[in-house]
C-alpha cells in the first residue's frame, strides 16, 4: 500500500505585534516557513528608537535580520538556522484580486499586511498560509477575508484560571495540628496520607516551598514544605518593618520574601491585597543583608503616549509612574512616629542611594550582586523581559516580582501571555522559587465592596 504523500510545510505570516512581543519569533515555528510583509519592516523601523520593551524587541529583530542580509530576502526563501527549521523571506507583492483597504474602507498598514498575506496565499495555493498576530481586530479582519489567522501562542499559558497559587487548604486531624505546634514540623508523607494526596511523576508529594492552611475541628495552623529539611514546617505569624500580615495568604507572602533560602519570589493578586506593600516591607526588613535595594516598575504611559509629551526633565516625566511605589513607602514610614529612627531611615536610604526607586528601563543591561530587587507591576513585562531580569542576578541577590495577571496595561499582552504568568507556570515547585497568590483585599471595606460588586 503506497504511503500518503507528506504535507507541505505551512507558511506563517507574522504581524508587527508578534515581533514586538518576541523578537525571536521567526525561529519558533519548527519545520514550517515564516514570511514577513515589507510593511512590518517599515513599522519596525519606526519602533527602533526608545528604551521600552517594544523598542528593544524591534532593534533585536532588525539585528537578526541583518545577519541574513547577504541573501535576497524579497526573492528567495532563506533557510533558518537548525536542521529542523523552515525557511524565511520578506514579501512585498500584495493581492491584486482583493484589496483589504477597499473592503474595510480605509488605507492602513494593517490592510497592506492583509493584502500581502492574501497575495502569498494565492501564489502558494498548495500550501496553508496563516496570519499570526496578537492584534485581535486584525485576526477578525483576516478571517472575514477567508484568510486563516491565529494568535502567537509559543509562550501562552493554556489554563490561566488554574494557574499555580502556591497554597492549599487542607482538612486534617486536630492531633496532627497539635503535633505541628509541639514539634514545629511534621512528616510530609503523613500529611499526604491525611489529605489523600498522590505523589507526582517525580515522586514528590508537595511542590518545594508550597504553603498550607491546615484546619482541624477546633484548631488551625499555617505551614510550608521546606525541601532542605524535607519536612512540613510551621509558619509563624511575623511582621516586617512595622507591617503585620492581616490574613494567612499575606503571612505566606511575607514568609517567602524573608526566607533567605528562596532568592526568587512572586506575589500575585488583585488590587488592594497588599502585594507591593509586603514586598517593600520585607525588603526593608532585610536591608542589612544587601548592599542596595532596587524598586522598579515598567513605565506604561496612558493611551500609549510617549514620555516626551510630559513637561519637565526626565525625573519629572518618570515620577508620576513611580508614585505608587512612593505611596507604599510612605505607608511603611507612617507605621512609626516622625522622630523614630525607623521613620527617618527610609529617607536616609534614599539620599544615600541604598534605596533606589527607578523605572525598569534604567536597570536593563546591568548585573546585580548582593541586591534586593523588587519589580512591581510585573504583569506588564513580556516573558523575554522577565527572563532578562532574572538572568542578571548575581551572588546574594534576591528578586521579588509582584503583579495582577488580569490587569494588563501593555498592548499585545494578556493574562495568558504576560511574563508573570509565564514565570509562575514554568518555575512552580523549583527549590529556589516560591509563589503566593493573594485573594483577599485588605485596603479598605469600601475598596472590597467596589471590587466585588462593580
Amino acid at each position: 500500500m503506497p504511503r500518503p504523500a507528506a504535507r507541505p510545510p505551512k507558511i506563517f505570516v507574522l504581524d508587527t505585534s508578534v515581533i514586538l512581543y518576541d523578537s525571536n519569533a521567526i525561529h519558533n515555528f519548527q519545520e514550517h516557513d515564516v514570511a514577513i510583509p515589507i510593511t512590518v519592516l517599515e513599522e519596525l523601523d519606526s519602533f527602533k528608537k526608545g528604551g521600552s520593551v517594544i523598542n528593544l524587541q524591534a532593534r533585536d529583530f532588525i539585528r537578526r535580520l541583518d545577519r541574513l542580509s547577504d541573501h535576497n530576502m524579497l526573492r528567495d526563501w532563506i533557510p533558518l538556522n537548525g536542521s529542523a527549521r523552515g525557511k524565511f523571506r520578506v514579501i512585498a507583492a500584495e493581492d491584486e484580486a482583493v484589496d483589504a483597504s477597499q473592503v474595510f474602507g480605509a488605507k492602513k498598514n494593517d490592510h497592506r499586511i492583509l493584502n500581502a498575506a492574501l497575495g502569498l496565499a494565492r501564489r502558494e495555493a498548495d500550501r496553508r498560509v496563516i496570519l499570526v498576530s496578537k492584534d485581535i481586530s486584525l485576526r477578525v479582519k483576516a478571517r472575514a477575508l477567508n484568510l486563516a489567522a491565529e494568535d502567537y501562542e509559543t509562550v501562552r499559558i493554556r489554563d490561566v484560571d488554574h494557574l499555580y497559587s502556591g497554597k492549599s487548604e487542607l482538612r486534617v486531624a486536630s492531633e496532627l495540628i497539635d503535633r505541628l505546634y509541639q514539634d514545629g514540623s511534621i512528616d510530609p508523607l503523613e500529611l499526604a496520607a491525611e489529605a489523600g494526596a498522590v505523589p507526582g511523576p517525580d515522586g514528590a508529594v508537595w511542590p518545594d516551598h508550597h504553603y498550607f492552611i491546615l484546619r482541624g475541628e477546633k484548631s488551625s495552623a499555617l505551614a510550608v514544605y521546606d525541601p532542605k529539611a524535607g519536612s512540613i514546617e510551621r509558619v509563624p505569624k511575623g511582621s516586617a518593618y512595622g507591617i503585620t500580615p492581616r490574613n494567612a495568604e499575606q503571612t505566606f507572602a511575607l514568609h517567602a520574601v524573608l526566607n533567605p533560602e528562596v532568592p526568587l519570589v512572586t506575589i500575585s493578586g488583585p488590587a488592594g491585597t497588599g502585594k507591593t506593600l509586603l514586598a517593600l516591607a520585607g525588603a526593608l526588613e532585610q536591608r542589612r543583608h544587601f548592599r542596595q535595594i532596587y524598586v522598579a516598575r515598567p513605565v506604561v504611559p496612558l493611551s500609549n503616549k510617549d514620555l516626551g509629551y510630559l513637561p519637565g526633565d526626565i525625573k519629572s516625566k518618570i515620577n508620576p509612574y513611580m508614585q505608587p511605589l512612593w505611596d507604599n513607602l510612605s505607608i511603611i514610614k507612617n507605621q512609626f512616629p516622625e522622630r523614630d529612627k525607623d521613620y527617618k531611615r527610609i529617607d536616609d536610604m534614599v539620599v544615600q542611594e541604598k534605596l533606589n526607586v527607578v523605572p525598569l528601563a534604567y536597570i536593563r543591561g546591568r548585573s546585580f550582586t548582593n541586591i534586593c530587587f523588587v519589580v512591581d507591576e510585573a504583569q506588564n513585562l513580556t516573558p523575554h523581559e522577565v527572563k532578562t531580569i532574572i538572568t542578571r542576578a548575581g551572588e546574594r541577590t534576591k528578586i521579588i516580582l509582584t503583579g495582577d495577571i488580569f490587569q494588563i496595561d501593555t498592548p499585545y499582552l494578556d493574562a495568558q501571555s504576560n511574563g508573570l504568568s509565564y514565570m509562575i507556570d514554568r518555575l512552580k515547585g523549583k527549590s529556589l522559587y516560591a509563589h503566593v497568590h493573594l485573594d483577599k483585599g485588605e485596603r479598605s471595606e469600601l475598596a472590597n465592596l467596589a471590587s466585588s460588586l462593580l
